[in-house]
């Protein structure tokens, strides 16, 4: 393990900690152990079996997505999806991005801005739904204006949340116009062609550059066809359908994932169309930075979520807290348990992000050497 990633897993963990007393500093320590106590913990067999649920369909969902690119199986997708999220919940910087192009790569040979334009896709499709199911329950979120939830040193109101889900909502637009952008063929054309005009401009321009201005033409030029690559689904009708459905089915699912937890856990006794307004709203808010894994500020989400339905904050707190770890457990077990099936060293990958510079390193040295 790289001294730069220990001192970052110090870092984290020492974050993690300090962020996890702010957020119960407030809840009487006596009480919260009483409540966790009273839990029925055999819902959590369930819970986690759902929450291990909503992985398969997310890797039906990425090879779906990468058909095009290259058909993949359904074990060679799911471990490197499997590890990207587990380095997500542990390591800082959501390496677990990155993680999975890195594989992808390693193991099958996909340029990295394909396996990153994939993953890109995949995150629009989630924060659409995410959208959709906030414009379901806004009502209710700002139902109660003056509702105010300090909490893991956040302070938490309606208007955090409008501002959150706005953030949410124009990072959303950007990114579906510039995937849009890359993803149809025309528009591709376009842009490839202002590519070499711009290069062969610089290169009269500047005599002096003209080689190294062609070379990061050519580059910039297979970088647009790689995502392109990795965007085909869109010309796709069937598989554009079937990928929406698997999102619907995947947010279906988390939301039973947490309804069903909280079946045994006394004093939440919400609806599942309340549910639906805990997990948006936690979800908003997790987009707040945050240490891996987003505790503290997740129990804050939560407890504000939960508010709104007149559960006490110690109930609130120690059902969140219990459900963030069943939510995040299992994945970080099933994570550890893939790189050990395909012996991937998490650390030596978590440090390929800085040894290569940019994602797209690989990419640049190959087609510099075909250029050269």
């Amino acid at each position: 393990m790289s001294k730069k990633l220990m001192i970052s897993l110090l870092i984290g963990s020492l974050l993690s900690a300090a962020t996890l007393y702010l957020a119960f500093r407030n809840v009487p320590l006596g009480e919260l152990v009483t409540y966790l106590g009273t839990i029925s913990y055999v819902w959590i067999f369930p819970s986690a079996a759902l929450v291990l649920l909503t992985f398969v369909l997310r890797v039906f969902r990425w090879r779906i997505i990468l058909k095009e690119a290259l058909p993949v199986g359904f074990w060679p997708a799911f471990h490197p999806l499997m590890i990207g999220f587990m380095a997500n919940s542990i390591l800082p910087g959501r390496v677990g991005e990155i993680a999975r192009p890195v594989l992808l790569k390693k193991q099958q040979g996909v340029p990295m801005t394909t396996g990153l334009a994939t993953v890109a896709a995949e995150r629009v499709m989630d924060m659409m739904m995410l959208i959709a199911l906030f414009t379901m329950v806004f009502g209710t979120a700002t139902s109660q204006p003056d509702l105010e939830v300090s909490f893991a040193g956040y302070r938490l109101d309606g208007r955090t949340l409008q501002t959150a889900a706005w953030a949410m909502i124009r990072l959303s637009l950007v990114l579906l116009i510039g995937l849009g952008a890359l993803a149809f063929s025309p528009t591709r054309r376009w842009i490839l062609k202002a590519i070499e005009i711009c290069a062969a401009l610089v290169g009269r321009m500047v005599p002096r550059i003209e080689k190294p201005a062609a070379r990061f033409g050519r580059l910039l030029h297979q970088i647009v066809e790689n995502v392109g690559l990795g965007l085909a689904l869109v010309g796709h009708p069937r598989r554009v359908a079937a990928c929406t459905g698997l999102t619907v089915a995947i947010w279906g699912v988390t939301i039973l994932s947490y309804y069903v937890f909280a079946m045994g856990c006394p004093g939440i006794e919400i609806s599942l169309v309340q549910m639906t307004t805990v997990v948006v709203i936690t979800c908003f808010f997790i987009a707040l930075p945050s240490v891996p894994g987003f505790w503290g500020v997740w129990e804050a989400g939560g407890i504000f979520a939960l508010s709104l339905f007149g559960v006490p904050a110690g109930d609130a707190a120690g059902y969140t807290l219990m459900n963030h770890a069943v939510q995040m457990f299992p994945v970080i077990l099933v994570g550890l348990g893939s790189a050990l099936v395909t012996s991937v060293n998490i650390w030596q990958l978590a440090s390929l992000k800085s040894d290569n510079g940019t994602p797209q390193a690989d990419d640049t040295r190959s087609v510099a050497r075909e250029s050269s």
